[in-house]
């Protein structure tokens, strides 16, 4: 068969864009992502359901810093998480394992929810999340967060939208400054979407050639300037592996802060789940991206 993106045909892109085959079985990781964000909400003070738009799948819950005296006047940090799923399953009610950890260190939670593939479009996804962003922007200063510094944090599909949240040209659309983002760690996610035009996912994506440059971050200007850092895990394939590492290149390119955090002994899935592991080498390198050093108290 002919190749169709790079060196690979509709067999190896099939192959190289499966992440569940990286697993012997993704459903006992997403089963404690469920549990994990259960717990949290039940140890943590939050807000639930909050809306950032009118359709029901618009929402965010918010959890607070451990110690609201230990925050500067200014507010505490913000870290904003993007769920995965290939745009088509979980939601911020699988999203927010991470809350003990970054809100014991000093920080605001901030668990996005979107709508889903094929339900809707992957414009329509991307719309949501920006309009969350800006959402966080406008409003999270009443829940003890500075909008001056809202780190944004995505796996899989989340790390694409943050990508999409990078580029260049939707800011004034939406009300927020071209800078509103302060920090970046996508993991694991998807730079150019050309390749799955071709492969099983576009049996729910549906994109078209032309949607697929236009949801890719890769081929849009990139309008932030903040530091990023990127994660995949060790058993990734190796396609998903170079879009990080050409998205880290491109970063650095244009002059840029980029650093690469390897976590080998942790795969696409389970990456997700050391954001609560204040020793973990991702979640050390995020804390220290925000300005959170791993005592759990905000650096002042």
């Amino acid at each position: 068969m002919p190749a169709l993106y790079r060196q690979y045909d509709r067999a190896a892109l099939d192959v190289q864009y499966n992440a569940r085959a990286t697993v012997p079985d993704v459903q006992p990781i997403l089963a404690q992502y469920t549990a994990q964000s259960q717990a949290a909400r039940a140890a943590l003070p939050h807000t639930a359901n909050v809306p950032y738009g009118d359709h029901p799948d618009e929402l965010l819950d918010i959890f607070a810093p451990a110690s609201q005296a230990a925050t500067p006047a200014a507010g505490a940090p913000v870290f904003v998480f993007i769920h995965g799923g290939y745009w088509r399953l979980l939601s911020k009610d699988d999203s927010c394992c991470m809350a003990p950890a970054f809100t014991q260190a000093g920080a605001v939670v901030v668990a996005v929810n979107y709508s889903l593939a094929p339900a809707v479009t992957l414009d329509r996804i991307v719309d949501q999340n920006r309009r969350a962003l800006a959402w966080v922007y406008r409003h999270i200063a009443r829940h003890g967060g500075d909008p001056a510094r809202i780190h944004v944090c995505g796996s899989s599909a989340g790390g694409h939208l943050v990508g999409m949240l990078l580029a260049d040209g939707w800011h004034a659309q939406y009300g927020v400054p071209a800078d509103v983002i302060a920090g970046a760690a996508p993991l694991s996610g998807l730079y150019d979407l050309r390749p799955l035009v071709h492969t099983h996912i576009n049996e729910w994506m549906r994109l078209s050639p032309a949607d697929a440059e236009r949801n890719s971050p890769a081929l849009l200007p990139t309008g932030a300037a903040c530091p990023l850092l990127a994660s995949y895990g060790g058993t990734e394939t190796d396609e998903f592996k170079r879009q990080t590492d050409d998205y880290l290149q491109s970063w650095r390119a244009r002059g840029r802060q980029a650093r690469y955090v390897p976590m080998p002994h942790a795969n696409h899935f389970d990456i997700v789940l050391t954001l609560n592991d204040p020793a973990s080498p991702l979640t050390r390198a995020i804390f220290d991206q925000m300005g959170l050093p791993a005592s759990g108290r905000p650096i002042r």
